[in-house]
């Protein structure tokens, strides 16, 4: 028998999407009166605290596909990729010693790119030159519309499940909340919302893996049944790189695909360059660090409790659901329906971590779009009540876009495996490139292009040629052993499911049968011989003339002494290629662009502001 939500429940989830709303409104018509001033709308005025900021990151990289992917992987594949959690603290340290302090440096020094819409694309643009900025931003518009349609569809396969409701009546819903904040509010309205759905998500989790471990017995109950169900598993040393998760994949190739995520991703920058200092930003990755390491545990203990529960009685083999990405709903309300609103807590959880993905998305979209794209495209100054008209206007386009993509997202495989086999597309390209830049002061403008639009194809087609040949059933994704003795209506389950896990796969491309955990991996070791490669054949940069604060200061001490004409960059370079450093006599400075940032020289900080 199907249960569905009642009415506290929905009371419930009505609430969430309320309060999400009036925050939006909020800061778009009483908290500042900046708000139309585009360093407001994508910095928040670099006021806004190390706690709100903190909880932000959170959301936004535990989205709806780690509430339900990961808890679905657990059941169906093993405990393995639950290893992925080591790499996590080890990018932190990485992001807070080598990246993050170019970016911030670069930012603290520039008035003129107060917006950190533009930071990222900035740093290509006085690295090497405008054509490179230009494909970063390219890559960056593609990594994103390849990633927000899955969080879109993931809370409506959700919501689908414990409501009844098709799927595709419940995205629009979706979109417009997200996109109504997002619109009004500017990044204070997306962090503070973000704030509040990291807690609605915590919330659900933990009530629902608490119930759940009670109802079992405890939690060495949990852990005995997934033993005997061949769950657990945490070492898998085979260096083998086609199997899908090992302990290199998940620690060595994950430590890759998290790198890109968290050091040169415009969404975790663009919060970070909006606190005052990079100490506080430091403080802020690090707690960062610690929620992610949290809430990725409880997703992944709450797939052993799924499968502790079903352990003899598989829901996917007995038709209950059609996807393993539905587990999660379906257990929520198959044990907890009774329960008065906490199955609305649980959904409230899951769309939170949705939306937030989708607005940090959105947000970050639409500055570089409109910074990249559309600014520069105007011959005359464009006023900043204009700019975020415009900006607004974008916002509303993507997440329509976005949301008319989610068509296709349904037909792809685990929510876990597509999402990371789509962000690497690009995430190898974004890394290399921004890699070259910071440790690799011989790769030249030539070889930086090079090897990003290398990098981009080829783990492009090794993605996507992947997805297809899952689609049409030449790769098959072994899981682990599941049972229905214990249904109701008995059937023989276990045998189907043994047999198709002996599939020989050694006919399918090698590079498609590569781990998805590796791509981006690949995707940066291709990018940056490429550059290296194309850089010697053409006229590779001599090392004295790049200015250190566009490298990192891990391979300063290796380093020539810099030659005495090489200027600090300033402002007003940012318009002037960056293969040779010039002397501050050539500068060329472009009045209309300091016009259309004039309102950035207003901005001020407040030291010692947490909340």
């Amino acid at each position: 028998m199907t249960i569905y939500f009642g009415w506290l429940d929905y009371v419930v989830f009505g609430a969430m999407l309320l309060s999400s709303a009036l925050i939006g409104v909020y800061f778009a018509f009483f908290a500042s009166k900046r708000q139309n001033t585009t360093a407001e709308y994508l910095m928040g005025g670099k006021t806004m605290g190390m706690f709100p900021i903190s909880m932000s990151l959170i959301a936004s990289y535990i989205s709806g596909i780690s509430l339900l992917g990961l808890p679905a992987e657990m059941y169906t594949y093993g405990t393995q990729l639950w290893a992925i959690v080591l790499s996590e603290w080890l990018v932190s340290l990485t992001v807070a010693a080598v990246y993050l302090p170019v970016f911030y440096n670069l930012h603290i020094t520039s008035a003129y790119e107060v917006s950190a819409a533009r930071m990222l694309q900035a740093y290509l643009r006085l690295r090497f030159n405008q054509k490179v900025r230009l494909l970063g931003s390219v890559i960056f518009i593609i990594k994103m519309m390849l990633y927000i349609p899955i969080v879109i569809y993931v809370p409506a396969l959700a919501f689908s499940q414990v409501t009844g409701i098709n799927l595709h009546m419940i995205t629009p819903i979706v979109c417009f909340v997200c996109i109504f904040y997002t619109t009004l509010g500017g990044l204070k309205a997306v962090v503070w919302t973000d704030t509040l759905q990291t807690g609605l998500m915590f919330l659900g989790v933990v009530f629902v893996l608490a119930y759940g471990t009670w109802r079992l017995g405890g939690v060495l109950q949990v852990f005995r049944i997934n033993e005997e169900g061949q769950r657990l598993e945490f070492f898998n040393m085979d260096p083998d790189p086609t199997l899908r998760h090992t302990f290199w994949t998940t620690v060595f190739g994950n430590y890759f695909g998290w790198l890109a995520s968290c050091s040169v991703n415009q969404a975790m920058v663009q919060r970070c360059l909006a606190l005052s200092s990079l100490r506080r930003a430091r403080i802020t990755i690090f707690i960062m660090a610690a929620g992610i390491f949290t809430i990725v545990s409880l997703c992944c203990y709450t797939g052993l409790v799924i499968y502790a529960t079903f352990a003899n009685c598989d829901p996917l083999a007995t038709g209950a659901i059609r996807k393993s990405d539905q587990l999660l709903p379906y257990f929520v309300m198959s044990l907890a329906g009774p329960v008065p609103a906490l199955p609305g807590l649980f959904m409230s959880g899951v769309f939170s971590a949705a939306l937030s993905s989708m607005s940090t998305g959105l947000n970050s979209l639409c500055g570089v779009i409109f910074e990249d794209l559309i600014r520069p495209a105007y011959k005359t100054p464009i006023s900043e009540r204009a700019a975020s008209f415009i900006m607004k206007i974008i916002v509303v386009l993507i997440g329509g876009a976005c949301a008319a993509l989610v068509f296709l997202v349904e037909h792809l495989g685990a929510l876990v495996q597509a999402g990371k086999s789509l962000a690497g597309i690009t995430a190898g390209s974004l890394l290399g490139m921004f890699s070259m830049g910071l440790f690799l002061p011989w790769v030249n403008s030539t070889g930086a292009m090079a090897g990003g639009i290398a990098s981009t194809l080829l783990v492009g087609w090794m993605s996507l040629g992947t997805q297809a040949a899952i689609a049409r059933g030449q790769l098959f994704l072994a899981p682990k052993p599941s049972s229905v003795d214990g249904c109701p209506t008995n059937a023989s389950a276990l045998t189907i499911i043994a047999a198709r896990a002996d599939y020989d796969r050694s006919g399918t491309f090698f590079l498609y049968r590569l781990s998805y955990l590796y791509y981006t991996l690949v995707g940066t070791a291709v990018c940056v011989v490429t550059g290296l490669l194309v850089s010697w054949c053409t006229t590779p940069n001599d090392p004295a003339m790049v200015h250190r604060d566009l490298l990192t200061p891990v391979v300063h001490r290796w380093l020539p002494a810099q030659h005495a004409h090489c200027p600090r960059p300033r402002p007003t370079e940012l318009a002037l290629p960056a293969d040779h450093c010039t002397s501050l006599d050539r500068l060329h400075i472009n009045p209309s662009n300091d016009k259309n940032n004039s309102s950035t020289k207003e901005l001020h900080t407040e030291e010692g502001k947490i909340f």
